[in-house]
């Protein structure tokens, strides 16, 4: 009997340990500005990280709250957040980032200024209790006509993205936040973006060593706590299943070739590169089981019913023998040793500020006010075939406007009306697209000068059309190229800012009002 009871107590506890184990790789999402009940529970049972958006952020007074009320419930809790600065911003998705963001950072070609802004970045987030990044984009934006890495590539030179990248890594976790280093191996090189389908990367094996490799071997030299995969098929590494799903990308190559050893995350398991081909269940057996630690969803679905459907199908995998206990206990192992880190790191920043000798030196929002707008100035390139005319009157601003990416969204503002309108008052804007859009542009501007706002020129064929016939009617109008600058430069001036980030609107403003 007394046999009995002792075995089922053992059966019991490792049935719990295996649920927690299952529930401590998970990071998800959820609606509102305040922890939600079962979100709650769920951290009482297991589950060790919570992803945030946009959704979850109204203030940093707010965040700070929210991320209070998680920690009461589990003091060691990793908050992830997405936040690149630049187009990807979620701390501040409904006014524009105070960072210009990466690609900017690599027109300068200041590392310095690259670890300062992203020391900046890392100390508003840990004031507001976030301490995982999934950033920076070590992506090299080979690919012109990438439609989702663009501006949030550091560029085009592999050189210059590999010791950025490990600037940015060394920057954010001065300030206790650690660094989540992504696309592995690299989502530079595409022409679709994973969100929507499954992009394919048929370079071979020297162009991605020397290439797409090189910024993630810079980045765990420098000591990146995290790595994120891509949902990318990139036959030459794995010509059967995606980064995410390969356990020769994430465990032959990333563990074993470049010896990395801390927590790897997959990019959003609900983006259809997963969901539309393997579906969300099997898709995370298979990222952990191929060598992943901790699956990322929450982006689309954010709910208590993902969590179980996703808590269930990893118990389910292990009991069947699809999954191995050991390499679930392993994963769930590598997000505790994460958790400790990031403790130990606020610890030492709470120290630090108590002793007036914190690694902060002053307010983290004067900070990133000061170094975000110092590194969009000096992103920005004018180019003009005659001295510049400054504005007579109020302008009127035309947004040339591309739909906005999922990664970045829509409820991001761009542009440089609202900062031109608060040095020219008078100013209108409107956003145009399609076919008819200089037409447009024309009978509305009237008589007033044109500023002509972009993004990718030359990726939209209506847009550089647009510029065509704007430019014709109206030499006098300024272009201001707020995506990557492939096209040539054009305009009375043309002023290309590197990123859409508020930041960069302030500093082109600055230029076409004449400060």
């Amino acid at each position: 009997m007394t046999t009995l009871a002792s075995g089922t107590a053992a059966s019991n506890a490792d049935k719990d340990d295996l649920t927690r184990d299952a529930l401590t790789v998970l990071q998800p999402g959820f609606t509102g500005t305040t922890a939600p009940d079962w979100l709650l529970r769920r951290l009482g049972e297991g589950l060790a990280s919570v992803g945030l958006f946009g959704r979850n952020i109204a203030s940093p007074e707010q965040l700070s709250a929210l991320t209070a009320q998680l920690r009461a419930e589990r003091d060691d809790v990793l908050v992830a957040i997405d936040e690149e600065g630049g187009d990807v911003t979620r701390l501040e998705v409904r006014s524009g980032s105070s960072y210009p963001g990466n690609h900017a950072l690599g027109a300068v070609d200041d590392v310095e200024l690259t670890r300062e802004v992203a020391s900046a970045l890392g100390r508003r987030l840990a004031a507001c209790g976030v301490n995982l990044n999934w950033a920076p984009s070590a992506d090299v934006n080979s690919n012109p006509g990438n439609p989702v890495i663009g501006v949030r590539s550091f560029g085009a030179d592999t050189d210059l993205v590999a010791r950025h990248t490990a600037a940015y890594v060394t920057g954010l976790q001065s300030a206790g936040v650690a660094a989540c280093t992504k696309h592995f191996p690299g989502h530079g090189d595409t022409a679709v973006d994973s969100h929507h389908a499954l992009p394919r990367i048929d370079a071979g094996l020297p162009v991605l060593q020397a290439r797409e490799l090189a910024p993630f071997r810079a980045a765990i030299a420098a000591g990146t706590r995290a790595v994120m995969s891509a949902h990318i098929l990139v036959p030459a590494l794995d010509p059967d299943r995606p980064a995410t799903l390969s356990r020769r990308i994430l465990t032959g190559l990333l563990r074993e070739e470049l010896g990395y050893e801390g927590l790897i995350v997959t990019d959003g398991m609900e983006m259809q590169a997963i969901a539309a081909t393997y579906g969300i269940e099997r898709g995370s057996v298979l990222a952990i089981g191929a060598g992943a630690d901790a699956i990322c969803v929450g982006g689309g679905l954010a709910d208590d019913e993902t969590v179980r459907r996703l808590r269930d199908a990893l118990v389910s995998a292990v009991r069947t023998g699809e999954l191995a206990e050991e390499r679930l206990a392993d994963a769930a192992a590598r997000v505790r040793a994460l958790a400790r880190w990031t403790a130990a790191a606020a610890a030492r920043e709470a120290e630090g500020a108590g002793s007036g000798r914190g690694a902060s030196g002053g307010s983290a929002e004067g900070d990133a006010a000061g170094i975000g707008l110092v590194a969009a100035r000096r992103a920005l390139r004018v180019t003009s075939a005659a001295p510049y005319t400054p504005l007579t009157g109020a302008p009127y601003v035309a947004a040339l406007t591309p739909v906005a990416n999922i990664a970045v969204g829509e409820e991001t503002p761009w542009g440089v009306a609202a900062e031109l309108a608060r040095l020219v008052p008078g100013t209108e804007t409107r956003g145009f697209a399609g076919d008819d859009a200089a037409a447009e542009v024309l009978a509305a501007a009237g008589s007033r000068r044109i500023v002509a706002v972009v993004r990718d020129e030359h990726r939209h064929a209506w847009m550089a059309t647009a510029l065509d016939v704007l430019l014709a009617a109206r030499p006098d109008t300024i272009v201001v190229e707020m995506g990557v600058p492939q096209a040539p430069p054009r305009g009375a001036p043309h002023i290309a800012t590197h990123g859409a980030a508020r930041v960069c609107g302030r500093a082109a403003a600055e230029v076409i009002a004449g400060e």
